[in-house]
């Protein structure tokens, strides 16, 4: 690989909304809270939500970029790859928006959408992709 080549600012950017609203609704789940009314926490639930949602929009395209930057020659043994985090962005954007599609966010359906095995892949998916596309 390039040893010059680094993540766009792009896909870094994707990579922290996502990380960061799995990281909030970790904390934002432990509150116990019946619904988001009230505090503080429950009024930025949403705003996470949507920034995760915004950043799932068009993140297989940012990943193809950063490959296509290492060039030709390297770029067939990650189209494949390209393949899995399409799925994953796909089903975990899903989950996202039916969350956010509901009337109220406790902290009980948040838990559930952290344990969804399509929010977590996709992570692994990124941390993966940080590293290999890391110098």
């Amino acid at each position: 690989m390039n040893s010059d080549v680094t993540p766009s600012a792009d896909f870094s950017a994707r990579c922290d909304a996502i990380e960061e609203a799995y990281e909030f609704m970790l904390a934002y789940a432990a509150q116990g809270l019946p619904n988001e009314a009230g505090s503080v926490s429950g009024s930025q639930i949403r705003d996470f939500l949507r920034k995760c949602d915004a950043a799932l929009t068009g993140l297989p395209e940012a990943v193809t970029n950063d490959v296509r930057r290492l060039g030709k020659q390297l770029a067939a043994p990650y189209d494949a790859f390209i393949s899995v985090v399409e799925d994953d962005a796909r089903r975990a954007q899903a989950a996202v928006q039916l969350v956010l599609a509901q009337p109220s966010i406790g902290s009980q359906l948040v838990d559930n959408l952290n344990a969804s095995i399509h929010l977590r892949a996709l992570l692994t998916d990124l941390f993966l992709l940080d590293a290999v596309l890391k110098p």
